[in-house]
């Protein structure tokens, strides 16, 4: 009675440019690069023909790449495959079978009775077994031991690039410019692999740790892998490395930057509060969200994102070995995969952290060696209790109560909320069910 949802790629926009003008919030942007549409939802009802090519582009690059590796694997051409995705050709068991996406249609106990006659265990009995991602993680992050003294140091960047210490899911300033610093002054570590899984974030603390990997190529070598995604603040951190891997399906680029700030003052307006500012100095007020946002304040703004861009644009020219002209040419925000990154220089080789692994002890000319992770947290008693079952009770509670799904969404809108100073982010999330 299952069925395979086997029909292509499809990605779903909200505009939000009718609903600001009926209530009276409204998101003031600025921002570098035609492609950076993380704030579009809120400048437009509908998609600029930039974004819409970009995101057919990338969906495209996304699509061809998955498919050619289940080609490969199903013994089935790509073009049938598109055939079989155009007209739902594999959406019950019998269907999925006939186009030979399965092999077997089964109940689950006849699926794990199988697996006992493969491993020879008895009916009765249970046989043991290991997820995943628990697999994966074992594997990626346990060393190696033997006798080398010579180490390759991992440090892993994952989560969205912010101010502070940072922790398994945030790349923070304070742990990765130290682990960045004791890898690089450490004699036994030979060289450095940077594994990215970053969407991007603060332009400030990702051009600190930018900063960091300049002052360690100089003493050793520096490779990346990227993982799921490097982009925007992910791939500044990425770009002068020696070497940079990504995987086919890697969403990468994203070389553009942006502000946004809440303005309430059509709002306030219509429910009768006005605000007024006293200064010293033509421009010693923040920011006021209750008031019109001030041309002067907005041009000085607009000059700070413009010069972050040309910053970025120049280390990822400097790190790549382009010119100025040539990496502007396929940045402007515009995200690409790492099958078409390779072609355009943002990118040197397709493959894994293994891969990068390797290509760390070929630049170090090392043959033995240990793998050390990095980093280590520093952490006070109120950041441990966040991860006792009792500190997630309200979090499971509102999942329940609004649902998965609308859950996402609140998140979503309390990151944007976040933001602060200039961002280097993705433009959106991608999220393959």
């Amino acid at each position: 009675m299952g069925d395979l949802d086997f029909k292509g790629l499809s990605s779903d926009l909200l505009f939000f440019k009718d609903f600001q003008d009926k209530t009276g919030v409204k998101m003031e942007v600025i921002r570098h690069g035609k492609y950076k549409s993380a704030v579009e939802p809120f400048l437009e009802n509908k998609m600029s023909e930039a974004n819409r090519e970009q995101i057919t582009a990338l969906l495209n690059s996304i699509w061809n790449s998955v498919v050619t590796d289940i080609a490969k694997s199903r013994n089935v051409s790509v073009e049938k495959l598109n055939e079989i995705a155009n007209g739902l050709l594999a959406r019950t068991p019998e269907m999925a079978k006939a186009q030979k996406l399965v092999d077997v249609v089964a109940y689950e106990d006849v699926y794990h009775n199988a697996i006992k006659k493969r491993l020879q265990v008895d009916s009765k009995d249970e046989y043991e077994s290991v997820s995943i991602l628990d697999y994966t993680q074992k594997y990626t992050t346990t060393s190696v031991i033997n006798d080398a003294t010579d180490e390759i140091a991992i440090i892993y960047a994952q989560g969205e690039i912010q101010s502070g210490e940072g922790d398994v899911n945030i790349i923070g300033e304070g742990a990765m410019r130290r682990s960045i610093s004791e890898a690089r002054n450490n004699e036994d570590v030979k060289a450095i692999v940077l594994r990215i899984d970053s969407p991007g974030g603060n332009a400030l603390t990702s051009d600190l740790i930018w900063r960091e990997i300049e002052l360690t190529k100089k003493v050793k070598p520096v490779v990346v892998s990227m993982g799921n995604y490097a982009a925007s603040g992910g791939y500044y951190i990425a770009c002068n490395a020696n070497t940079i891997f990504a995987e086919k399906n890697t969403i990468t680029g994203s070389i553009g930057v942006f502000g946004m700030l809440p303005n309430f003052s059509g709002l306030s307006t219509k429910m009768g509060i006005h605000s007024e500012q006293v200064n010293t100095h033509q421009n010693s007020g923040n920011y006021n969200p209750f008031a019109p946002i001030d041309e002067k304040f907005k041009a000085v703004t607009t000059e700070g994102v413009e010069q972050i861009y040309k910053t970025f644009v120049s280390h990822v020219a400097q790190g790549r070995k382009m010119s100025f002209a040539q990496v502007d040419a396929i940045a402007q925000g515009r995200v690409w995969t790492g099958a078409d990154a390779i072609k355009i220089g943002l990118v040197d080789k397709i493959g894994g952290l293994d891969d990068a692994i390797q290509e760390a002890a070929l630049l170090a000319k090392i043959k033995t060696f240990n793998t050390q992770n990095y980093p280590e947290y520093n952490k006070n008693f109120d950041d441990l209790l966040e991860n006792f079952p009792f500190a997630k009770t309200k979090e499971r509670w509102i999942k329940e109560e609004i649902g998965e799904e609308n859950y996402k969404i609140m998140e979503q809108i309390k990151r944007i909320q976040s933001y602060k100073g200039v961002q280097a982010r993705m433009p959106f999330e991608i999220t393959i069910q």
